[in-house]
């Protein structure tokens, strides 16, 4: 990582510990809050890990890019997942971007009580020991520079390190989660 990306990485730490809480008491209730947002869609990604203990992985739909240069994306993972003691200690991780073919890979990280790495032919290590997908229509290995403690979630920031890009990028369908279900988007649901 450069001396800059972390001394950001630092300051933006610092300035976070140097807040005071907030009062949140009041406001939406959980129930109202998920409904909001269930008809907000969102790319699907499966993030894995492995700090030692094993690979884990998990289905997020919080993951977006925040700044090209230097290349730096976020997500955040709730502390009800059994992943996130796993993810929260790593210091490098993957994000797998899914296209529309790949809803099993979407699945497999979403399913609860199963061990995602049990078929051992979807999956492999990268040279740097990183469990991931080779079959994702995108992946990113990223180095975590700051994580963030926000209500039950953690909000987890990464340095992207290395990347396989699409090889149809332009022609690959997303998958899209909207109102509980999975989508693809093309053509079809192109609006201009």
């Amino acid at each position: 990582m450069s001396d800059d990306i972390a001394d950001a990485a630092r300051i933006a730490a610092v300035r976070i510990e140097q807040q005071e809480p907030a009062a949140l008491d009041g406001g939406l209730s959980p129930d109202d809050f998920k409904l909001a947002f269930r008809n907000h869609a969102a790319g699907v990604a499966v993030i894995t890990a492995d700090a030692g203990d094993g690979p884990v992985a998990l289905t997020a739909t919080s993951v977006f890019s925040v700044s090209a240069e230097p290349p730096l994306l976020i997500f955040s993972i709730s502390s009800a997942s059994s992943s996130a003691p796993t993810i929260r200690k790593a210091e490098t991780l993957i994000v797998h971007l899914l296209g529309a073919d790949q809803l099993d890979l979407a699945k497999l990280g979403a399913t609860s009580g199963i061990d995602r790495f049990a078929d051992r032919s979807i999956w492999d290590r990268l040279i740097t020991g990183e469990p991931y997908f080779p079959a994702a229509h995108a992946w990113i290995r990223g180095r975590v520079i700051n994580r963030m403690e926000a209500g039950t979630s953690t909000v987890i920031a990464v340095h992207a390190l290395q990347a396989k890009l699409p090889e149809d990028a332009g022609d690959a369908a997303p998958l899209v989660y909207h109102n509980r279900r999975y989508h693809s988007l093309g053509e079809h649901s192109a609006l201009s």
